[in-house]
């Protein structure tokens, strides 16, 4: 498994006396169900960075890094919102994270197909609780261009699994968009297919392969593609893809099952550290992050998922580059505050849709992300009330 991630935070700097979640090899309790698996790392306190707002618009904001004929923004007049009691934000008002984006009305994307700005959903079945969300990127909004990220979750009733796919359509294809909303789609049926079949194991090669023919078929318009149908499948609707399933074991943690083509990535969150399980950028031998990305409809020759077997209390996390990035390897303030908003579920599933839409110069991409909960985590004290909990009751 690849472990690294494109954008690593070098120059944030934690606030003396609160110590930041590290970022580790996976803990005891938590493997690939294959050998070669790292020892317990150090625990360390849960660790909220409190970020009050007028510390944070102290610097100038920049506009999206990616501009090209955009024209101006539309200047946004400031407005009487409500206020919660006790609240120190307006509600439902974006987090700032150092010096943010500019501040503009969002353009609209193109009409067909449909594309909301921003998605969010959450339910729990008997024995797992899941929150998502996908929201479009500063840079597409600022553009007029969709959200080119995608996310499908169901629940498979017979076998107690929750099945996922998640896409990112890969940036230069026009119609990314729809390539990302085909692949989650088909995958997701695929599976729930396999899944009604009675398969003892899930066939990812026969999901994924599905999910990549769909892709030609919005080209062929439902005829076998020739060499130059492909070609073009692939100039028009690339995308990267992570799909899998999640179930509870019987001694109550999460078990999962995953796999990927692209730079989507998983990730366990277990005390406070965030362990990569897979996707992320390809580190060169010069050290730097290549930005080239494997997408479907070319699929690899070999597609086999990975088992995972959770520790009592971590949480599975899979999500795009757009929070991969910006996340990095889980030390600075971003990772200090997911952790502690995503160590157990929200109450209110829009919680993660205003937590995910953060505000941080050149972190513009579309942000999709997927949390999965032990159904018990959802009942337990102590919770965060909402996303603004690590942040808004700033003093």
């Amino acid at each position: 498994m690849t472990n690294f991630f494109g954008h690593r935070q070098e120059d944030e700097e934690e606030p003396p006396g609160r110590p930041a979640p590290g970022h580790g090899p996976l803990p005891s309790g938590l493997h690939a169900m294959e050998p070669g698996q790292a020892a317990l790392p150090g625990r360390g306190p849960w660790a909220a960075h409190r970020i009050p707002p007028d510390q944070e618009q102290q610097a100038p904001p920049l506009p999206p890094h990616r501009q090209p004929d955009r024209g101006a923004p539309v200047p946004v007049q400031q407005t009487r919102e409500p206020r919660l009691p006790g609240a120190h934000t307006p509600a439902w008002s974006r987090f700032v994270f150092g010096r943010p984006t500019a501040r503009f009305e969002p353009k609209p994307p193109a009409a067909d197909p449909y594309r909301p700005d921003t998605l969010f959903d959450g339910w729990s079945t008997p024995e797992l609780t899941v929150r998502l969300a996908s929201v479009r990127g500063d840079a597409h909004r600022f553009g007029g261009q969709p959200r080119q990220d995608d996310i499908v979750v169901a629940a498979h009733e017979p076998t107690g699994a929750v099945v996922f796919a998640v896409a990112d359509g890969v940036s230069a294809a026009p119609q990314s968009h729809v390539g990302a909303a085909l692949a989650c789609r088909t995958a997701v049926a695929d599976v729930l297919r396999q899944l009604d079949e009675g398969r003892p194991q899930v066939d990812w090669k026969r999901a994924v392969t599905a999910a990549a023919y769909q892709l030609f078929m919005r080209v062929t318009r439902g005829a076998e593609p020739t060499r130059e149908q492909k070609q073009e499948a692939q100039t028009l609707l690339a995308t990267t893809l992570v799909t899998g399933l999640v179930r509870l074991t019987r001694s109550g943690r999460l078990e999962v099952n995953l796999v990927h083509v692209g730079d989507s990535g998983a990730w366990m969150l277990h005390e406070n550290r965030f362990h990569p399980l897979l996707g992320g950028k390809e580190e060169r031998t010069d050290g730097v992050f290549s930005s080239a990305v494997s997408a479907l409809p070319w699929v690899p020759a070999r597609i086999e998922g990975t088992w995972y077997a959770f520790p009592e209390d971590g949480v599975l996390l899979i999500g795009t580059d757009g929070f991969g990035d910006p996340l990095g390897d889980g030390k600075g303030r971003i990772g200090s505050v997911m952790a502690y908003e995503l160590g157990r579920p929200p109450r209110e599933p829009q919680a993660v849709a205003q937590l995910l839409d953060f505000s941080r110069e050149t972190f513009d991409d579309d942000r999709t992300l997927l949390a999965v909960w032990p159904r018990h985590r959802l009942d337990e004290g102590g919770s965060p009330a909402a996303a603004g909990g690590a942040i808004g009751a700033a003093q």
